[in-house]
């Protein structure tokens, strides 16, 4: 019978006696031995054999790494000055790590293409059934206050067909007072703003009923004087902008309660001195625009910080000249108008450098198409076409009509209805 069953041998003892053992090593032999003390013998030779082999190789591995790690420690102390020489020559970098940037090449356009930029967004008139249009319904609004403030400030907007737009206007005005990116969509304060902008713009404001549209911004306005998008009452700092301004362009900044307004906005400041879309929430340059936006029409910016708040806008701007909306983002033409238009606000657009941020600008146009794009080499679209136009308007261009900071819109659409807001003085 097996009597014994190891790792080292196998042993068998029969009936007779006799003690047979299988050395595992060497399973081809079966030997006889004189008894069980002899096999035990055997094993213990065995084990301290093994163990002797196991020792030796521990310790060639114990001499290999004691070799590397002499050879590594004479690596490091070889590359040490090395090593800090480029940490030295990177140093400037290294601080500007969170800076991402854009290349501005030689062939980016440098001179404004007007012309083009007029044809191109006149053509998304003529193309209603092009594929971008179709699947932009849900912005519609919004898209066409884009290309109409666009066409105005290119001085052409006679181009366009304003009594379809006015029919889209009315058509898109719900029961509720509020308006609606399209017809069959929810009402909502962003395309309420559009609308409203968009009718001042034409001067056709009396052609809506203007009392539902005060009521149902007043109907937004929450208890801690915050603004909620719509029925289901999304919280947002843009929502208190589209509220006041609304109301300011149909001369009803009663219908709220400003104090109440005024304290949510300054309660979403930051200690950096930029604003979120809600208190605690992180700095944003277009969080920044719609609050100071809102302070300046209710005439309230005599509560911020004006230096603290101008230093956290001047420095989104990058090497290429272009403006990020906050740190460790690439620049963007759209904040070429959000950050110029809040440093319009405060007195401080001279705090940026304004021949690289229009060479920025500039580079973004499409050549062949017309348009602008988010950054040069991109597609062209009216968002960032308008926001493109706006930024080089506050710049100074002349070719452009001069911009109202605080409304996206032509100077000369808001002085027939004596609107104006607070501005501060620069410094």
């Amino acid at each position: 019978m097996q009597l014994i069953d190891r790792d080292l041998l196998k042993v068998y003892q029969l009936s007779s006696g006799r003690v047979f053992f299988q050395d595992v090593d060497d399973s081809s032999k079966v030997k006889e031995a004189d008894s069980l003390t002899q096999v035990r013998d055997f094993i213990a030779d065995r084990c301290r054999a093994r163990q002797a082999r196991k020792l030796a190789r521990l310790q060639v591995q114990v001499d290999l790494a004691k070799r590397s790690a002499f050879t590594l420690l004479l690596f490091d102390l070889s590359s040490l000055y090395a090593i800090l020489s480029t940490i030295a020559m990177s140093l400037s970098a290294m601080f500007d790590f969170a800076r991402k940037d854009v290349e501005v090449g030689e062939s980016a356009p440098k001179e404004l293409l007007l012309e083009k930029h007029a044809d191109y967004i006149h053509a998304y008139e003529q193309k209603k059934d092009s594929y971008e249009y179709i699947m932009a319904e849900f912005l519609r609004m919004s898209g066409v206050y884009w290309c109409l403030t666009a066409m105005d400030l290119a001085k052409s907007l006679d181009r366009m067909n304003r009594a379809d737009i006015l029919q889209f206007i009315k058509e898109s005005q719900t029961e509720s007072g509020g308006f609606a990116a399209s017809q069959g969509h929810d009402p909502h304060l962003l395309h309420t703003l559009c609308a409203v902008q968009i009718l001042v713009m034409f001067d056709a404001v009396d052609e809506v009923s203007s009392d539902r549209i005060v009521e149902y911004v007043k109907a937004r306005q929450n208890e801690d004087g915050s603004f909620g998008g719509d029925e289901w009452n999304e919280i947002d700092t843009r929502f208190s902008l589209c509220a006041v301004a609304c109301l300011k362009l149909l001369n009803r900044l009663d219908a709220i309660d400003i104090p109440k307004a005024t304290a949510y906005v300054l309660s979403c400041q930051n200690f950096d001195g930029g604003f979120g879309t809600r208190p605690g929430s992180e700095s944003h340059s277009g969080q920044i625009y719609c609050c100071l936006g809102t302070l300046a029409i209710l005439g309230e910016l005599h509560r911020i910080d004006a230096d603290r708040i101008g230093w956290w806008l001047c420095e989104r701007q990058c090497a290429s000249g272009g403006l990020n909306g906050r740190p460790e983002k690439l620049p963007d033409v759209c904040y070429s108008w959000w950050v110029l238009a809040s440093l319009a606000i405060i007195g401080r657009l001279h705090w940026i450098d304004k021949v690289s941020m229009k060479r920025f600008i500039l580079a973004c146009q499409d050549d062949e198409t017309g348009g602008f794009a988010d950054r040069p080499g991109d597609m062209p679209d009216p968002f960032h076409t308008v926001f493109g136009l706006a930024g080089l308007s506050l710049l100074g261009e002349e070719r452009l009509k001069p911009v109202n900071p605080v409304f996206c819109m032509p100077e000369d659409r808001l002085a027939p209805a004596s609107i104006r807001v607070q501005l501060l003085n620069s410094r």
